[in-house]
């Protein structure tokens, strides 16, 4: 043994306890750090003298040779981050899709005093007066004032539609980009791992910024992360590189997102090609034959391609319905206006028709003059109410556009199933929310920084480094002794 062995063994043990407070101090100051990783020092004991052999010095047993600093550990568990981003992904969907709901619903705000409804039932009401007093010029005001709140409630649910259908295209293509900003990153965080790993170093905070992009993505498209190893010479508990695969609800691979043979990375890409909202899917790398699954129920991007067109109640199916309403209503409406006779006995002429922009409109020579409103169903009889009373039942009528329905029955089977949509995505947020909660707190209760656990820790390693301190003195005095002491009986 090597007289200074005492001195070796204690400085070791202070360069260890002193690692460890310095990764202390880094949790602590990262406590507050958004997808920070607490982390540890791995002690390790150095390896006893002498080396055990049969032909070793014949002394009483090995002689430990104290303690050093090994790697610096993330304390995460893989099976929760899998847990959360399921969850997140899930959540990403309904949570996309119930705020997409809310805003179609609010748009037609049904039940309520102002929704198209409510403004069909005052022009129904108008005309059953206008039926009762055919010859009262203010009832024939009434029933083209009601009209044309008819018509801009038509329009302005249309107009907002369109509105809302091109936001939300919108909101996909900057979704899109957002998840190849995401795999930029990843990419080049995988990047700088592959040249630290194989020196047998540990990037945790390159981990940690990688894990977070990860979470990021889980909760746009469905994914599986993998983890493969950097290089021969990297540790066995180092992270490796991420490699991530898009993948349908079943699991399969959809495709490579995040190649680990390539420096360059997968995009996704919309297919701008689709004449019908229903065909528009997403690509990766542009390759459209195994394209993204629109039939997905993970990812807010999935579930804008829904909501945008590739469902029943959408944007694009809700307007589409809203615009046979509106044409199966002008068009029956007219058709019975025209079999009755206005104030001056001549024949009905369009009530409703529609202009340059698509917007439905009172025919403007009865706006002008509600007389030429058909009241009559005879010619010769001014006071007749007849045909107004017709077109109360209007609303009534089983129209073939309309699938045999009537026109209330068909809007408020729209409105039906708007809500039960709504309803369901409302509930499966609600649910994902907490079941993504309840991984968080899991996983947060093993990675993230406990103050007061450090505060324990600090007081800990601060002993230890003390008592290193201690016993390196003790070693001093005692060589001290050996050197000057010694010897010098008889001088």
């Amino acid at each position: 043994m090597s007289t200074f062995h005492g001195l070796e063994m204690a400085k070791q043990a202070l360069f260890a306890q002193q690692s460890a407070l310095y990764t202390t101090g880094h949790n602590i100051s990262n406590a507050n750090t958004e997808g920070y990783t607490r982390q540890r020092v791995n002690f390790e004991t150095l390896p006893a003298y002498p080396a055990g052999s049969r032909n070793r010095p014949q002394i009483p047993g090995q002689i430990g040779q104290g303690v050093q600093a090994g790697t610096v550990e993330r304390i995460r568990d893989s099976f929760l981050d899998l847990q959360f981003r399921a969850e997140n992904s899930k959540n990403g969907y309904w949570q996309t899709m119930a705020d997409s709901l809310y805003r179609m619903e609010s748009l037609l705000n049904e039940p309520s005093n102002s929704g198209l409804a409510n403004t069909m039932d005052k022009l129904w009401q108008s005309l059953q007066d206008l039926g009762v007093n055919p010859d009262s010029s203010a009832t024939r005001s009434v029933v083209v004032q009601r009209g044309q709140a008819v018509a801009d409630t038509f329009n302005y649910i249309r107009n907002n539609l369109e509105k809302m259908q091109s936001d939300t295209r919108k909101q996909i293509d900057v979704t899109i980009d957002d998840a190849n900003s995401i795999l930029r990153r990843i990419n080049d965080l995988n990047e700088q791992i592959k040249r630290v790993e194989p020196h047998g170093l540990l990037p945790n905070d390159l981990y940690d910024e990688r894990d977070m992009l990860i979470d990021k993505l889980s909760g746009i498209v469905n994914i599986k992360v993998e983890r493969v190893k950097s290089a021969e010479s990297s540790l066995d508990i180092a992270g490796g590189l991420a490699k991530i695969t898009l993948v349908n609800d079943d699991g399969t691979t959809v495709d490579l997102v995040s190649p680990l043979d390539d420096p360059s990375y997968k995009q996704f890409y919309l297919d701008d090609t689709a004449t019908d909202v229903n065909q528009i899917k997403i690509g990766v790398a542009g390759n459209y034959n195994e394209n993204f699954v629109a039939s997905s129920t993970n990812g807010s991007l999935s579930s804008l391609l829904k909501v945008y067109g590739n469902q029943e109640v959408s944007f694009a199916n809700v307007q589409e319905d809203m615009n046979k309403l509106a044409r199966e209503f002008v068009d029956e409406f007219n058709r019975v206006h025209t079999l009755g006779f206005d104030f001056n006995g001549d024949p009905g002429q369009a009530f409703f028709e529609f202009d340059s922009q698509g917007n439905m409109v009172v025919s403007s020579a009865i706006v002008d003059n509600p007389n030429l409103i058909a009241a009559s169903d005879d010619a010769n009889a001014k006071g007749n109410g007849k045909n107004a009373l017709n077109l109360a039942n209007v609303f009534e009528n089983k129209l073939g556009g309309l699938d045999n329905t009537s026109i209330k029955d068909f809007f408020e089977g729209l409105i039906g199933r708007l809500g039960v949509a709504a309803q369901e995505a409302n509930r499966m947020a609600a649910n994902t929310e907490v079941l993504k909660s309840q991984v968080e707190v899991q996983r947060m209760s093993v990675s993230s920084v406990s103050l007061d656990e450090e505060m324990t820790n600090m007081i800990r390693f601060q002993h230890a480094y003390n008592a290193a301190a201690r016993s390196m003195t003790a070693m001093d005095e005692i060589l001290d002794k050996i050197i000057n002491s010694m010897g010098i009986v008889g001088r």
